[in-house]
């Protein structure tokens, strides 16, 4: 047995038993994967997939066992590469983070800039995709940290730190009849064509849910990954669209009229995501309080030593 053998089994759970693409992934090759795989069933004395012809279909239950352990074991590998880089070069190394559009364009920029400052030697590497993509790729272990509203708490091997609570603003062109019709209601939304986020961003189950307790349709006439695309749409007059409170700024959105919305939906929450059972580096745990000051380093490794939930 080696640490080969776990790497390519489970590469190719993670790929849906395909081995090939774990071949691809591993940059090697399916015939060689095939075999070590074999080998170690053998060494094992069990078989760890449930096999059709050559194509695999299933983990047996030992094999859900092995894939656990060696998970485990591959784990703990890169926490003792991370205790070593940590005491052989603590202010340098990379910081991976995976976050979506609005939280890389509006929140990070003066975080990452404070980090910078005080880690000029540690890369950072930003990691954009939607909620579920973020989560998956913190929990895969393949980022320091995600951090998005939608997802990162759905995963249980994954911590998720409230940081702060957000609302929605509603933008327009200037001159729109919206202006007219204060205090804002959702009624007065519905009259007219919706541009807002992709169900699976940021925080569009509130905008849903508010409409529909109203017994109100919204009419969503075009949906999109980040707020600049919105405003984009906004600004050519295709509707009004409803984005994050942080992606407005007056001074830089002035050709836009403003409503807030904070009385229409329900408050979200944007969280940050850990993976349990991973060493972390210094500088993690001081890119988090300049994210979210009320996590110090005690606070953040009570969390992560809480147990997963069943």
């Amino acid at each position: 047995m080696n640490l080969q053998q776990l790497r390519y089994l489970v590469a190719i759970v993670e790929h849906g038993l395909n081995v090939s693409d774990a071949a691809q992934a591993l940059f090697t090759s399916q015939p060689g994967i095939s075999k070590q795989v074999r080998q170690l069933e053998d060494e094992l004395g069990l078989a760890i997939f449930v096999r059709q012809g050559k194509r695999l279909t299933a983990l047996t239950p030992a094999g859900e066992v092995v894939i656990a352990t060696a998970r485990r074991a591959l784990r703990e590998l890169r926490n003792m590469k991370r205790v070593a880089d940590e005491f052989r070069a603590e202010d340098s190394g990379t910081l991976s983070i995976a976050t979506t559009h609005t939280q890389a364009r509006y929140v990070l920029p003066k975080v990452l800039r404070a980090f910078a400052t005080r880690y000029p030697k540690v890369r950072v590497e930003l990691h954009q995709g939607n909620p579920m993509q973020v989560a998956e790729r913190t929990a895969r272990g393949e980022v320091d940290l995600g951090i998005a509203t939608e997802a990162l708490a759905d995963f249980p091997e994954l911590v998720a730190l409230p940081c702060y609570d957000w609302n929605r603003v509603v933008i327009a062109p200037k001159r729109h009849p919206l202006r007219t019709m204060q205090p804002l209601t959702l009624e007065a939304l519905a009259k007219f064509p919706i541009v807002t986020y992709d169900f699976s961003f940021t925080g569009r189950t509130a905008i849903n849910a508010a409409f529909a307790a109203r017994g109100l349709e919204p009419n969503v006439i075009l949906t999109a990954l980040d707020s600049d695309v919105i405003k984009t749409y906004v600004e050519l007059g295709m509707g009004i669209g409803i984005i994050a409170t942080m992606a407005y700024d007056p001074e830089r959105d002035a050709q836009f009229d403003a409503f807030d919305a904070s009385h229409l939906f329900a408050p979200s929450t944007t969280r940050l995501g850990l993976r349990r059972g991973v060493f972390q580096r210094g500088f993690v745990y001081a890119f988090i309080a300049l994210f979210a000051p009320r996590y110090d380093r005690a606070a953040i490794d009570a969390a992560l030593a809480e147990r997963a939930r069943p």
